[in-house]
């Protein structure tokens, strides 16, 4: 059955239901993080203030494999989010078993274009083709 852990070598049957693929979309979507435009709006804002930066950083999505990997090694992950798509899969074969090491949980879905867009990139070859949900 398909669901969170699924294990590798991977199969067309094995990536998550269309349902819960939703609903880890919609988690993703509140933890996106912001555009270059609204970056730009808000620093203008703040200029506009007399602020300086804040202090406190918002909780995002992390993304990119390296970062992932790091922050998988420092159990700072929550959930990572794995495309099926890979290209090549050796980017990413590896990163279930490291994943079940330190006992994060993660699943694959279909389609890393829609990761990409969640990071507001055309697409992420590798997320690079797994995306996060840090510690809150």
């Amino acid at each position: 059955s398909s669901g969170i852990n699924a294990e590798w070598p991977l199969r067309p049957g094995m990536t998550v239901d269309k349902s819960l693929a939703t609903n880890i979309f919609k988690l993703l979507k509140k933890y996106q993080p912001e555009s270059s435009a609204e970056k730009k709006e808000r620093l203008r804002n703040m200029a506009a203030a007399g602020k300086t930066e804040s202090t406190k950083k918002p909780m995002v999505v992390k993304y990119g494999l390296n970062h992932v990997t790091g922050l998988i090694e420092k159990k700072k992950a929550q959930l990572v989010i794995i495309a099926h798509d890979v290209d090549p899969i050796e980017l990413v074969v590896w990163l279930p078993a490291l994943c079940r090491k330190m006992n994060i949980p993660y699943c694959i879905v279909k389609g890393k274009s829609r990761l990409g867009r969640v990071v507001h990139k055309k697409e992420k070859s590798t997320d690079c083709d797994s995306a996060l949900i840090p510690l809150l």
